[in-house]
């Protein structure tokens, strides 16, 4: 069905958020017709998180009314708001790991709900719509895509008529979200309205019936996101083309192995930690490899063991041949590795501390030129690093609303710039990054990818590992697939295709995908 011809259910007139001098949202229209798939679009920043979290009623609007079948209505709080019919799946999961998926739902229903009860409506509602869950599992024990599942299953068991999803694909498998688009799908024709918020864009193509764009917090269009591409939705978004991403040249042979990681383990560090199992990699100059996986599969395990956040045998790890594994984070940089964590807040940035404090703080031990005399007799050289700052921001399009804010007041994607830049700055020999673009917006996106790709063009070797396997198509040269705690060889981005990776991706053997590989007569991998 089309939104254009559906009734309102839900919509928003005038819908106005002040903090402080800043207006996140602008007098904002919108209407979500009865039985449609509504996507919310917009670069980082541009307010959707702050209208969503006004409808969920975590947040009160400053101004305008919101009208629900019709009729004004003041959404207080989250419990108002699945008092009307509104539900939300998060992004970020708010589940306890040490409790049962039953335990996890129940504290979320309220009063006059037995756990026995709770348990077979879940399981019950779980195989109707296609997410299989276990209630008496602990979600420890669960993937993400489970819990995922959990989240889902918890939000339909309050029978909500309009379901909010941010970026509800982030954490699957390419069959996974497969699954759960044929769910959304039998949701809205059920008659359920889904708001759907996702930096993806050939989902938004194929699932979404209508799309509003919001730019610096104002609606800024509508449109029909299956009469457009792609590129023009990325467009609408930023307000101008979003430049597209150069690949090096493909006959570009690989350079010197300049990270050499061989047969390294490491035992898990909390319960719900993976063991790294036997990981052997090489990367070398000119080359970007992939490692593809779902969240929770060792990815954060193996970059704390590759930045030296977690020793290993001094041989387990080589750069350029020189055994690191028991070097510390410091002298790994101070041979030429660079690091950019998935967490950017708290991990990749001191919250509290300026952009000029954080660049120092990350390099003040370690670089070998620039930042080397930084620090004599106590004095800081502070024009050396503000102007290596402003070098970073202007390089990186890094926009912010004073010259030198706090890294807290920085949207997600501006602070992911700044993050990266700190990094690329330094020309490094050999960069990991883990989730490169995680919550990124279209533009952003394209410019930290290019920046990748440049650097492994002037020779550096380049390790990403990502959950997006649209970027790790458009940047890598080799794909690698983490599963529990474990490294297999997916082959060149060129020869790849999704359907091997996916299924490397949810524990298949290597052989197994071969053989099926050979039975469908795989070719090259569409993007």
């Amino acid at each position: 069905m089309t939104g254009g011809s559906a009734a309102t259910l839900l919509e928003v007139r005038g819908l106005t958020k002040i903090f402080g001098s800043l207006k996140a949202n602008d007098s904002l229209d919108l209407k979500i017709g009865k039985g449609e798939i509504h996507a919310l679009l917009g670069e980082n920043g541009a307010g959707k998180s702050t209208l969503v979290k006004m409808l969920y009623g975590s947040l009160q609007p400053s101004s305008g009314e919101i009208l629900w079948k019709g009729e004004p209505t003041v959404i207080r709080n989250p419990s108002t708001a699945r008092t009307l019919g509104i539900g939300m799946v998060f992004q970020h999961f708010s589940l306890f790991e040490s409790l049962t998926v039953a335990d996890n739902i129940v504290l979320s229903l309220g009063a006059g709900h037995t756990l026995e009860q709770v348990a077979r409506d879940a399981e019950r509602l779980s195989a109707e719509y296609g997410l299989p869950l276990k209630a008496d599992s602990h979600i420890g024990d669960l993937s993400v895509g489970e819990r995922q599942r959990v989240e889902i299953v918890r939000c339909l068991l309050q029978d909500p008529e309009l379901i909010i999803l941010d970026e509800p694909t982030s954490v699957l498998t390419p069959q996974e979200a497969e699954n759960l688009f044929v769910t959304l799908k039998r949701l809205r024709d059920e008659g359920r309205s889904i708001l759907y918020i996702s930096h993806r864009l050939e989902e938004v193509k194929v699932m979404c019936d209508r799309a509003t764009i919001l730019r610096h917090g104002r609606v800024v269009g509508e449109c029909d996101p299956r009469q457009e591409t792609a590129a023009s939705l990325a467009s609408l978004m930023v307000g101008s083309d979003v430049a597209e991403v150069r690949r090096k040249a493909a006959d570009r042979a690989a350079g010197e192995v300049l990270l050499d990681i061989r047969g390294a383990s490491l035992p898990p560090a909390t319960p719900f930690s993976i063991a790294l199992k036997d990981i052997s990699m090489q990367v070398r100059a000119g080359e970007i490899v992939g490692i593809a996986g779902v969240a929770g599969n060792g990815q954060s395990e193996l970059f704390n063991l590759v930045s030296g956040e977690v020793a290993s045998r001094a041989d387990a790890i080589s750069m350029r041949g020189e055994a690191i594994g028991n070097l510390g984070i410091n002298e790994r940089r101070r041979k030429g590795a660079a690091f950019v964590p998935e967490e950017r807040l708290g991990h990749g940035a001191v919250p509290g501390m300026t952009l000029t404090d954080n660049l120092l703080l990350a390099r003040h031990a370690s670089d070998t030129v620039a930042f080397q005399r930084l620090g004599r007799l106590g004095v800081i050289w502070s024009d050396m690093v503000t102007q290596a700052t402003k070098r970073i921001c202007d390089e990186m399009d890094v926009r912010k609303s004073a010259e030198n804010p706090v890294a807290s007041a920085l949207s997600g994607g501006n602070l992911q710039k700044f993050i990266m830049g700190r990094e690329l700055d330094r020309q490094p020999a050999v960069l990991i990054v883990n989730q490169p673009t995680w919550g990124v917006d279209a533009g952003a996106a394209s410019r930290i990818r290019q920046a990748l790709i440049d650097l492994a063009a002037s020779g550096s070797a380049v390790l990403v590992i990502s959950q997006d396997l649209d970027e790790i198509f458009e940047v890598c040269d080799r794909i690698l697939v983490m599963h529990d705690g474990r490294i297999a060889e997916a082959g060149s981005a060129a020869e790849a295709t999704r359907e091997k990776i996916g299924l490397l991706m949810g524990g298949a053997h290597t052989e197994r995908v071969a053989d099926n590989a050979t039975e469908t007569g795989e070719g090259a991998h569409a993007h």
